[in-house]
């Protein structure tokens, strides 16, 4: 994922002169068809799917869709599915953190689409989604990694800045720490009114954040030989500064059973100072129709932890296409159509960082015209150079749910930090051991 960028620029006039010789193949005609879905349902995602119409209208299949779940619920879906023998569906939203558990699910789309078509993606987004040397998805315009977003007015108020530094001692600024972030959070909170920041607190969502605080506090989460490590004292400050702040009432009190529409409608509202979040929020965020805080949201990269690394957890979405599906050719159809370069400009658009080559020299020229735009996409841009993975075990979205838990016991007090870690490594190692991975 530090790679995400290599190649986007370099080369990139020639891919758009180029093209894909066997693009003209696309999307083909398929009458009679029907293809049966299972996607990732949320607002962001909406504009996209308005152009499954077209993609029926020029293939003459169409589309049922049977799902429209976040990651979490669909990943326990799919699997209820698969425990059933249920597999009756031909496309679905995929996730570069939830591939690794269906090595047998998804089939190769290499043999399904032109290779020059395939070349037009940003090489690491490719290799991340292949798997035993099958391409099991096709990337969006959905790269994620997070970085900062903040209400402007609050840091410019002379008021703020005056008692901010008479408080802490140095300057109110947009953070550039982790340590920062829990002094500005404190700061702003005024509850019920206003709370300093926020974080998805159930699911592989927190377990992700703890995650990317762990690297940032010099901490592993999986060490060399694969076993969890992440109950050390690098877990236990990184551990604590959620339940710091949860104590300090800086956070809402119902963020342990948030997730990420709830960060989103939360910063819209106009109630939280900073925000973590990623990129596909950035427009609604500014959008007057959608947030209380539009013209007045401001983005920076994302701080670092006290070792100086930044967090960086990240993935990509995508979609996939089952290994039993009756019609492959017109299912990998609709997953072209809907990662292509006109779908990804719709995506990116609205604030999405996009994983074609052409497209990413798109989105820089139409950042050139909207200040809002520019911010947006230079803060990301550098926030991607920070950019890492989950670890890269079948195990990871199992280990997440037994881990979760425990973390939300550390931050509602019913545990310390320690005896949280400590069970949840011991209940990750069984899960490691009983899947042969140790």
């Amino acid at each position: 994922m530090t790679k995400w960028l290599a190649g986007v620029s370099a080369g990139l006039l020639a891919v758009l002169a180029a093209g894909g010789s066997s693009a003209g193949d696309l999307p083909g005609s398929f009458p009679g068809v029907t293809i049966d879905a299972k996607l990732i349902g949320g607002q962001q995602y909406e504009p996209l799917y308005a152009r499954i119409a077209e993609w029926e209208k020029l293939t003459g299949a169409k589309v049922n869709v049977l799902s429209k779940k976040n990651h979490f619920e669909l990943d326990k879906e799919i699997k209820s599915d698969m425990a059933t023998g249920g597999i009756t569906w031909c496309v679905g939203s995929n996730h570069s953190s939830f591939a690794p558990q269906y090595p047998e699910l998804y089939t190769d789309l290499n043999k399904l689409l032109p290779a020059e078509e395939i070349g037009q993606f940003v090489d690491a987004n490719i290799k991340s989604s292949t798997i035993d040397g099958k391409l099991i998805m096709l990337p969006r315009a959905q790269f994620d990694v997070s970085a900062l977003y903040y209400q402007k007015s609050l840091f410019a108020d002379e008021g703020n800045k005056a008692k901010f530094k008479e408080k802490y001692g140095y300057d109110l600024a947009p953070a550039t720490t982790w340590a920062q972030v829990s002094d500005q959070a404190k700061f702003f909170s005024n509850p019920p009114n206003m709370y300093g920041t926020q974080f998805a607190g159930k699911e592989e969502a927190i377990n992700g954040r703890f995650y990317e605080m762990l690297v940032a506090e010099g901490g592993e989460y999986l060490d060399k030989d694969g076993r969890p490590a992440f109950n050390s004292e690098a877990g236990e400050r990184a551990l604590n500064w959620f339940v710091d702040l949860y104590k300090a009432k800086a956070v809402p009190a119902g963020t342990t059973n948030y997730l990420w529409d709830d960060l989103g409608q939360g910063f819209a509202s106009g109630t939280i100072a900073v925000n973590l979040d990623w990129p596909g929020w950035a427009t609604f965020f500014n959008d007057p129709k959608s947030s209380k805080v539009a013209g007045n949201v401001g983005v920076v990269v994302q701080p670092a932890g006290s070792s100086g690394k930044h967090t960086g957890w990240s993935g990509h979405h995508g979609f996939s296409v089952t290994e039993s599906c009756a019609n492959k050719e017109a299912a990998a159809s609709l997953v072209w159509f809907l990662t292509n370069d006109d779908s990804q400009k719709i995506e990116a658009a609205n604030g999405s960082l996009p994983t074609r080559k052409a497209v990413w020299e798109w989105d820089i020229q139409q950042a050139e015209k909207d200040p809002y735009k520019k911010e947006v996409l230079t803060a990301f841009q550098e926030a991607a150079k920070y950019a890492f993975a989950v670890p890269q075990t079948p195990q990871w979205i199992e280990i997440s749910n037994a881990v979760y838990p425990e973390l939300q016991a550390a931050i509602l007090g019913d545990k310390t930090s320690k005896e949280a870690l400590d069970a949840a490594a011991k209940k990750a190692t069984q899960i490691l051991e009983d899947a042969g991975a140790l």
